[in-house]
Parts: C-alpha cells; sequence; structure tokens
C-alpha cells in the first residue's frame, strides 16, 4: 500500500488510493490512467517483498467493489 501511494504521487497520477480492504488495494481511477495503472501496479505488488516463492496478483474493475470482483 506504501510503495503504490508513493508511486502515484512520483508520478502525479490522478488515481486515488482509497481504501484497503484486508488483503486488497481499492482504488478510484480515471479511465484514460487505467491501463498504465493495472499494469504498474501488479509490478508494484508482486515485487514489494522478496520472499521464496512468487506474490500472485489480481485485478478487477468496475463501477464499484462488488463489480470488481
Amino acid at each position: 500500500m506504501i510503495a503504490v501511494q508513493n508511486w502515484l504521487e512520483r508520478e502525479h497520477m490522478h488515481t486515488s488510493l482509497i481504501m484497503q480492504v484486508h488483503d486488497e488495494l481499492v482504488l478510484e481511477v480515471p479511465q484514460e490512467e487505467l491501463p498504465h495503472v493495472k499494469e504498474k501496479l501488479r509490478d508494484l505488488m508482486c515485487h514489494v517483498a522478496e520472499l521464496k516463492v512468487p506474490l500472485e496478483v489480481g485485478l478487477g474493475e468496475g463501477g464499484n467493489w462488488d463489480d470488481a470482483h
């Protein structure tokens, strides 16, 4: 979560990190930023820690949290 927020601020993105729910992050993303955010978010989350097993990241999108699942 911290890495994502730092990236959003560094890149001056209009995307907002809204909340964390258990192991999920909820973001509000303008349509024009969506492809870039999806690509970078997966990379950030997969490489946030050095582990012996790979971290898997699922992404969803929708008008609300329920639709994104």
